[in-house]
């Protein structure tokens, strides 16, 4: 099994210091400051945001497996990852994500997709990492 690599690195105060975050097969480097992490500024990224990111990737690949093994064959899935971030007593945390999911899979019932769609959600294996509710809308497209 592939082993996934990452780094972080900060200089400085928590407040006024920054960082890159680094994928470790070199495809990106992002940085990241106490303003992109809590207080919206997008000059940077956060690690919820790459939580989000890769929940979104994760899904949407289980999600074609999923069909695939069902014998359906996906032209098309696009999937948006909105993840929430509240204080509870002095920590931070992931409280929810929510998925929203369009997909185009010639020859399948929505009924069948919202059906598959859902086992995944609950199959990803970034869903099963995650202490927080994963919600779900998902669409198949005509």
């Amino acid at each position: 099994m592939a082993i996934a690599k990452a780094s972080a690195q900060w200089k400085g105060t928590l407040k006024e210091g920054s960082g890159t975050m680094k994928g470790g097969n070199g495809f990106f480097e992002a940085p990241f400051t106490f303003k992109s992490r809590f207080e919206g500024d997008a000059q940077g990224t956060n690690p919820e945001e790459l939580v989000a990111a890769a929940h979104a990737g994760c899904f949407t690949m289980a999600l074609s497996l999923a069909l695939v093994n069902r014998g359906c064959h996906p032209e098309m899935i696009e999937t948006k990852a909105r993840l929430t971030m509240d204080q509870s007593n002095a920590s931070w945390i992931i409280t929810t994500i929510h998925l929203e999911t369009q997909a185009r899979v010639p020859g399948l019932d929505g009924e069948t997709f919202a059906r598959v769609a859902e086992e995944t959600k609950v199959s990803c294996p970034i869903s099963k990492v995650l202490n927080a509710t994963v919600t779900l809308d998902a669409e198949l497209l005509v």
